[in-house]
C-alpha cells in the first residue's frame, strides 16, 4: 500500500481479514503513525485534541497484524513491467500494489514563501495553524468551501477577527447550488464572520518575510497577520508520471478501481472511477467513507484476481461541522440537478434539501436535522423514486 492514510490503512486490515498472510508493507511520506485527517481542521485546529490522538491505530495494532510501516519516505516512482515500486533510494518488488497517495493542497501563484501563510492537509500543517491562532490574529481565509469554513469557524470561536473570501457568489455554490450556499453565508454572518463573496485575490504582500495584506481583485487590500489558503486539493500523483497508468486529476481506474497493470489497483482521495452508484460517472471523491469503502473493495479485488472482481458502487457521504452546526451531504449534485427544501427551513437554520434529477432522487443536503438526513440517506441509497422522497417528507413534517 502506498499512502499510510485512511484508505491505505484500510486496505491492509482488510487483507488480513480476508486471510491474505503474505509479507504486508504500509509506505507513507509523513513521519506519524496513520492517522485520521477530519479532526484537523476541527478538534486539533481547536486544541480540543492532541496531534497524537489523532492516530488511526497504534504500534502494536500493526505489529499484530504484521505490516510493516515504511514512514517518512515518500514513492519516487512506479515500474509496472518490472514490478518495482522505488522508495527513497530503494526498489521494492512486489505482487500486488494499492496506491492510495491521496491529495495535496492546492497552492496559489504567489505567498506561499511568506510568514504566516498556512495551508491545511497534514498533521503538521494544523498544529502549526493552532499554535499561531493562539496568539488572536486577524486572519483571513481564502476559499469557502469545507476547510476554509472549519477554520474559520475555529478561528472565530478561538476570538480571532476572521474574513473568508470566496470567489462564487456563495459558498459551497459549485457542488451544491445556491440554496445550501446562501445557508452557509448566514452560518458565517450569523458568527460574527466576515464574508466577501464574488471576488478573487489577485495577491499575498507583507514585509519582511511576514504576511500583512490580502489585495483583491476589486482593489480591495485586507490586513491580515494569518492567510490561511484553503482553495482545494490535487492528487498526489506526480510520482507516478512515467510508469504508464492514466492520469487525469487521479488515478483512471476500471469500475473494479484496477489502474491498468496487472495487480495495480488505487483507492482513496486519488482514485478516479466510473461510479455505478451514480450512473456509471466517472467521479473522484475526497471523503472519509470513500477513503474507508474503497480501500476495503480495492483489497478485495486484489486478491480475488480480475476475473472475479467487483465493481465498486458507492453513495458519495461527506459532513462539515461550522459554528457548531453540523451540515451533511450525500449523493452526487450534478449541475442541471433540480434541489427543493423538504423538511425544516432555511431561515430558521434548519432544513434538509433533495435534489431531483427526472424522476428520481439523486442527493440529500442537510444543515442541522441530524436524523432525517439518516432517514434520506437510506433512502437515497435504496435507488428511491422523487415520490418516495416526498412521502417520507411529509412523514418527518
Amino acid at each position: 500500500m502506498v499512502g499510510a492514510s485512511l484508505a491505505g490503512s484500510r486496505a491492509a486490515e482488510a487483507l488480513r481479514k480476508q486471510g491474505f498472510e503474505g509479507s504486508l508493507q504500509l509506505v507513507g511520506a509523513e513521519p506519524h503513525l496513520p492517522y485520521d485527517r477530519p479532526p484537523l481542521s476541527k478538534e486539533v485546529l481547536a486544541g480540543d485534541v492532541e496531534p497524537a490522538q489523532t492516530a488511526l491505530r497504534d504500534d502494536s495494532h500493526w505489529a499484530d497484524l504484521d505490516v510493516e510501516l515504511v514512514l517518512g519516505e515518500p514513492a519516487r516512482a512506479l515500474d509496472p513491467a518490472s514490478r518495482t515500486l522505488h522508495v527513497g533510494d530503494r526498489g521494492v518488488g512486489y505482487d500486488g500494489l494499492i496506491i492510495a497517495t491521496g491529495t495535496r493542497a492546492r497552492l496559489l501563484p504567489f505567498g506561499h514563501d511568506l510568514g504566516g501563510v498556512h495551508v491545511l492537509r497534514t498533521l503538521d500543517d494544523a498544529v502549526a495553524l493552532r499554535d499561531t491562532l493562539a496568539e488572536l490574529p486577524r486572519v483571513v481565509v481564502i476559499g469557502g468551501g469545507f476547510i476554509g469554513a472549519e477554520v474559520a469557524s475555529v478561528a472565530r470561536n478561538r476570538g480571532c477577527d476572521v474574513t473568508v473570501v470566496e470567489a462564487l457568489p456563495a459558498p459551497l455554490t459549485r457542488g451544491l447550488g445556491p440554496t445550501i450556499g446562501a445557508a452557509c453565508a448566514t452560518l458565517h454572518a450569523d458568527h460574527g464572520t466576515t464574508l466577501r463573496v464574488g471576488v478573487g485575490v489577485d495577491g499575498i504582500e507583507g514585509a519582511n518575510g511576514q504576511v500583512g495584506r490580502v489585495r483583491l481583485t476589486d482593489g480591495t487590500e485586507l490586513e491580515a497577520d494569518v492567510v490561511v489558503v484553503g482553495v482545494g486539493a490535487v492528487p498526489a500523483t506526480e510520482w507516478l508520471e512515467g510508469s504508464g497508468l492514466m492520469l487525469h486529476d487521479g488515478v483512471v481506474c476500471d469500475a473494479t478501481l484496477a489502474a491498468g497493470p496487472p495487480g495495480v489497483y488505487a483507492a482513496g482521495d486519488c482514485a478516479r472511477w466510473p461510479n455505478t452508484g451514480a450512473d456509471g460517472v466517472e467521479m473522484r471523491t475526497e471523503h472519509w467513507t470513500n477513503a474507508v469503502e474503497q480501500g476495503a473493495a480495492a483489497a478485495a479485488n486484489l486478491l480475488t484476481g480480475p476475473q472475479a472482481a467487483q465493481p465498486f458502487s458507492s453513495v458519495p457521504f461527506v459532513w462539515s461541522d461550522q459554528y457548531g452546526t453540523r451540515i451533511q451531504i450525500a449523493g452526487h449534485v450534478q449541475a442541471d440537478d433540480t434541489p427543493e427544501v423538504l423538511v425544516g427551513s432555511v431561515d430558521e437554520r434548519a432544513f434538509l434539501a433533495a435534489y431531483r434529477r427526472g424522476d428520481r432522487l439523486v442527493a440529500v443536503a442537510a444543515l442541522g436535522l441530524i436524523r432525517p438526513f439518516v432517514k434520506f440517506r437510506i433512502l437515497l441509497g435504496q435507488g428511491a423514486t422523487w415520490d418516495e422522497a416526498i412521502a417520507l417528507a411529509a412523514s418527518l413534517r
